[in-house]
C-alpha cells in the first residue's frame, strides 16, 4: 500500500497555491522592472546614437566622480534628515496628547491627522506653494504681523520651503507610529509614578520616552525613506533650481533622455535607502533586545 500524503505536504502545497498569485504580481510589477532598471544603468547612451545595449561602467563612474551628483545626494539626505527631525519633535508630543484624549475627541482629531492622507500630495504641495507665494505670501504676512521677521523670507525654491512642505506631508506617518507604540503603554504606570512623587518632566523622561522610542524610531525610518524618495513636493516647491535625487532621475529620463544615467541615479538611491533602512532596523532590534533581555 502506498503511503498517504502527509498533512505537512498538503499544507505546504496549499500555502504555495494561495501565495502564488501575490508572488507572481510581486515579481511582475517589482522584481522584473527593478532588474531591467539595473541592466539599463550599464548601457551606453549618446545624443545621436541613443541607447546602446552594451555593458559599460561609464554611468556609474560619472555618478561616483562628478561633484554635481554628490551635491544632489547630499542635499537629498539633508532634506530627509531635517524632515525626519521636525516630524519627530512635533509628531511625538502630538501623538501623546492624542492618546490622552477622551474617546470622542480622540476619534475627531485622529480623523484630522489622517485627513491629509486622503488628499493628493500634489494638491497639498500646491497649497503650500500658494501659502509661500513669494514676498506677499500668507506665511510671510503672518510672520511679519507677529513681529517674528522684519522682511519677507524666501520659501519657494529653497530647502527651507521643501522641508516645511515635506514635514507637513510626512507628519501623519510619525504620529501614527508613535500613537501605535503608546497603545501598548499602561496609563496606570504614570499614575503610579505620580503617587510616588515623580514630577511631570520625570515621568516623560523616565517612563514615556523609553516606551515610545520604538515608535519614534520606526516612524523616523518611514519618514526618512519617503522624504528621500519624494518627487512631487521637491519638484513643485524646489523647482528646477533645487534638485534632489528623485527629480534628478526624472530629468535624466524625460528631459535629457539619458535613460542609462537616470537608471544609475535611481538604482543608487534605492540601494542607499535599502542599506539605511536595513541597518537602522538591525541597530534598533539589537538595542532593544539588549534593553529588554
Amino acid at each position: 500500500m502506498s503511503a498517504a500524503p502527509t498533512t505537512d505536504g498538503r499544507d505546504a502545497r496549499t500555502a504555495w497555491l494561495l501565495t502564488a498569485p501575490a508572488l507572481m504580481l510581486f515579481v511582475g510589477v517589482l522584481v522584473i522592472p527593478l532588474a531591467m532598471t539595473v541592466m539599463l544603468s550599464f548601457h551606453d547612451w549618446g545624443q545621436y546614437k541613443g541607447i546602446e545595449p552594451v555593458f559599460i561602467l561609464k554611468n556609474w563612474h560619472e555618478v561616483a566622480t562628478d561633484p554635481y551628483f554628490a551635491e544632489m545626494f547630499w542635499r537629498t539626505a539633508r532634506i530627509a534628515l531635517l524632515t525626519t527631525l521636525i516630524t519627530a519633535v512635533l509628531g511625538a508630543p502630538e501623538a501623546y496628547i492624542l492618546n490622552r484624549m477622551s474617546g470622542r475627541w480622540k476619534s475627531f482629531f485622529l480623523l484630522v491627522i489622517l485627513g491629509p492622507l486622503l488628499i493628493s500630495v500634489v494638491a497639498r504641495t500646491l497649497g503650500w506653494a500658494l501659502l509661500f507665494g513669494g514676498n506677499n505670501g500668507l506665511v510671510n504676512k503672518l510672520l511679519m504681523s507677529l513681529g517674528l521677521i522684519g522682511s519677507p523670507l524666501s520659501f519657494m525654491f529653497t530647502e527651507t520651503g521643501v522641508v516645511i512642505a515635506l514635514a507637513h506631508v510626512m507628519m501623519p506617518f510619525m504620529v501614527l507610529s508613535v500613537w501605535a507604540a503608546l497603545q501598548r503603554v499602561d496609563p496606570q504606570i504614570e499614575n503610579a509614578a505620580l503617587s510616588l512623587g515623580a514630577g511631570p518632566l520625570t515621568i516623560i523622561r523616565r517612563i514615556v520616552l523609553p516606551q515610545i522610542m520604538p515608535g519614534v524610531l520606526s516612524g523616523a525610518i518611514i519618514v526618512f525613506s519617503l522624504s528621500a524618495s519624494a518627487f512631487a513636493t521637491p519638484a513643485i516647491i524646489g523647482g528646477r533650481r533645487l534638485k534632489v535625487a528623485a527629480t534628478l532621475a526624472y530629468d535624466e529620463f524625460l528631459n535629457t533622455l539619458n535613460w542609462p544615467l537616470g537608471a544609475a541615479v535611481a538604482v543608487l538611491l534605492l540601494v542607499a535607502l535599502v542599506l539605511i533602512v536595513v541597518g537602522s532596523n538591525a541597530l534598533i532590534e539589537r538595542r532593544y533586545a539588549e534593553v529588554f533581555r
